[in-house]
């Protein structure tokens, strides 16, 4: 899984950051989080590829965060794209994508799918699920948790050749097939296998204000993505429009105990956002303000 920051500014593009949108590569596809306007310009300055977006979690309507989204469809078509795509959003959801395809004179040449989710919602995907819960914001938003599903154990290389397997046997046994050796015994998959392992998981905040409902759905992760909007001197009014400053997303960042935290959507009040990664690292040594095309491996913690 990588993670890539397409754009990491609040309300209003600068010269330094583009509006809110976030890559994660799961491998089989790409899934995208926000689409704020000029997503796909910045696409194309990424490692990742726009035609590989199956789906698109927005987390709310507010334009920043979703008016990339008719530019991305028409380029999708304009590149001949035939595969799906799936939109999913808070209540409104299904209006919002009728408005936006309907936007201009263009032919959609792939079926969109608009699904509106409700906090506490999971979507269970082929290898991975996406779960939310409520945001603190002025208007309906939804925080995500992208989590791969189980993956299988590590395969024993040493212990498998100890026992007289050999170079094809390796690949039936991940494969979960019993292998007999020259001596006769069967060896099964779980005598070289190690235990199932968790798969990494991601936590985007959307806009909010601190709530606790982020911080249960973050438990544990690997990466939260929380906003940011502005520093600790700016809480009280960050807080009243449904903001947080960097060091109540580190706070919540320390109450979820994940492993690493990702600060986006500055205020344009910060054309450098260091002190406002300094303002975190105070309280969540493991913070880092993210930069617009800073793409990187999600580690498990």
């Amino acid at each position: 899984m990588q993670i890539t920051f397409l754009g990491t500014a609040g309300s209003w593009p600068t010269r330094e950051r583009n509006a809110s949108a976030i890559a994660l590569d799961m491998e089989q596809e790409l899934v995208l989080l926000d689409c704020g306007e000029g997503t796909q310009r910045q696409f194309f300055q990424s490692p990742v590829s726009f035609m590989r977006v199956r789906r698109i979690f927005i987390s709310h309507f507010h334009g920043d965060h979703f008016l990339g989204l008719p530019g991305l469809i028409q380029s999708m078509c304009l590149n001949n794209r035939t595969e799906p795509l799936d939109i999913y959003g808070p209540r409104e959801t299904r209006r919002f994508v009728d408005m936006i395809l309907n936007l201009g004179h263009f032919t959609l040449k792939f079926p969109v799918h608009a699904h509106e989710l409700a906090p506490g919602d999971e979507v269970d995907l082929t290898t991975y699920t996406v779960r939310t819960a409520r945001a603190k914001h002025s208007v309906p938003t939804l925080a995500v948790r992208v989590e791969e599903k189980m993956k299988r154990g590590r395969f024993d290389g040493e212990k498998a050749r100890g026992m007289g397997l050999r170079g094809r046997d390796f690949a039936k046994l991940e494969a979960g097939e019993s292998v007999t050796v020259a001596s006769g015994a069967v060896i099964s998959p779980q005598m070289v296998m190690g235990p199932p392992r968790a798969g990494r998981s991601v936590v985007y905040s959307g806009d909010s204000a601190p709530e606790g409902e982020i911080v249960r759905l973050a438990k544990g992760a690997d990466i939260l993505v929380h906003e940011a909007t502005a520093g600790h001197e700016l809480e009280g009014d960050m807080n009243e429009w449904g903001h947080s400053s960097a060091r109540q997303a580190a706070a919540a960042a320390t109450e979820a105990q994940v492993g690493m935290l990702y600060l986006t959507h500055f205020s344009s009040r910060y054309p450098d956002p260091t002190p406002l990664e300094d303002e975190a690292k105070g309280v969540f040594a493991a913070s880092k303000a993210a930069r617009d095309l800073l793409s990187e491996l999600v580690r498990q913690r």
